[in-house]
């Protein structure tokens, strides 16, 4: 097969080449998956970034549109006769035309997966459960089993192929509230890849119209239980109501969540922390809690707060806790 890219590349704006997976699987298509594994200099993408290519599909995005042409070459030739293929692009690389504007070497294993490949409805399986999963290939056989809390993002296990990679379940979000505010911060959200779940309680039997997006119109604690909270959930509180916000805290503080914000008055923040300590959270709870919610970006249009507030999620996801300000 020859593979031709889009003229504009919106395949990747999708990070997380899961979901191609599943549609080739579903499919019966064969997909070529490429895989950053080596990266020397400054690169765009970190360790761990793939790609993924078969029939009439792409997605995802390696180096920012200096390489990707070039590999969907290779991975049309992986999937025409199976062998994987270890590219390198940047200094001593063999295609020295392919410059790398960042000036990063880069490597890259290409395997071909097949939709019957037990490995890879381990992976889907585990995503499906939204446990951690370790992928190991040496780009001929694969296998996947759930991943050590200590497994890092992707690793080379031999030469030339080996590597060990891991994913992570997809993150997810739940804002909770109904007005712009809570409707842009849900909406930024589902551009960004997060799972998007709108909790109004009692509100319109009819969801906003934001598609992709899960809605919900119980109380926060059902919505929570329902919905199901672990370290991969992020929970923002913006419903402009004290007694709303409250019922909201109690029932994601104690949870698992990854992230929990709470939208309000700097000011007003001492009295609703002790009305939450007379309602039985500890200092360990409080202290979990981010109030007001969303980067200090200076803004309070409901765009302005969705991306302080998405801003602020996706740090906590990557950063140490002292680097947030």
């Amino acid at each position: 097969m020859t593979q031709t890219l889009p003229d504009w590349p919106l395949f990747g704006l999708t990070d997380d080449v899961r979901p191609a997976l599943r549609e080739a699987r579903a499919a019966g298509r064969p997909a070529a998956l490429v895989t950053l594994h080596r990266v020397e200099g400054g690169g765009p993408r970190p360790v761990g970034t793939q790609m993924l290519f078969a029939d009439a599909q792409v997605s995802g995005f390696l180096s920012g549109g200096c390489v990707e042409g070039d590999v969907a070459r290779h991975a049309a030739a992986t999937l025409a006769d199976g062998a994987p293929r270890r590219l390198v692009y940047g200094e001593g690389g063999p295609w020295p035309d392919i410059r790398l504007l960042c000036g990063a070497r880069i490597e890259l294993l290409v395997e071909r997966v097949a939709p019957n490949d037990p490995a890879l409805a381990a992976l889907l399986s585990l995503s499906d459960q939204r446990r951690p999963a370790l992928w190991r290939t040496d780009g001929v056989i694969r296998s996947c089993a759930p991943a050590p809390a200590d497994a890092p993002a992707c690793v080379e296990t031999g030469a030339p192929f080996g590597l060990a990679r891991r994913h992570d379940p997809a993150p997810r979000l739940v804002v909770i509230g109904g007005d712009p505010t809570a409707l842009a911060i849900a909406s930024l959200g589902l551009q960004a890849g997060m799972e998007t779940t709108l909790v109004r309680p009692k509100g319109p039997v009819t969801p906003p119209p934001l598609p992709g997006l899960a809605y919900r119109r119980d109380d926060p604690a059902s919505a929570l239980r329902a919905t199901g909270v672990d370290p991969w959930t992020a929970i923002a509180v913006a419903t402009h109501d004290l007694d709303s916000d409250h019922a909201a805290a109690l029932a994601a503080l104690p949870s698992p969540a990854g992230y929990v914000g709470l939208l309000g008055a700097r000011r007003r923040l001492p009295e609703r922390l002790d009305r939450l300590r007379r309602d039985g959270l500890d200092e360990t709870a409080l202290a979990r809690l981010r109030a007001p919610i969303g980067l200090d970006l200076g803004g309070k249009a409901p765009w302005e707060v969705a991306v302080a507030v998405i801003g602020e999620i996706i740090a906590a996801r990557n950063l140490p806790a002292s680097l947030i300000p």
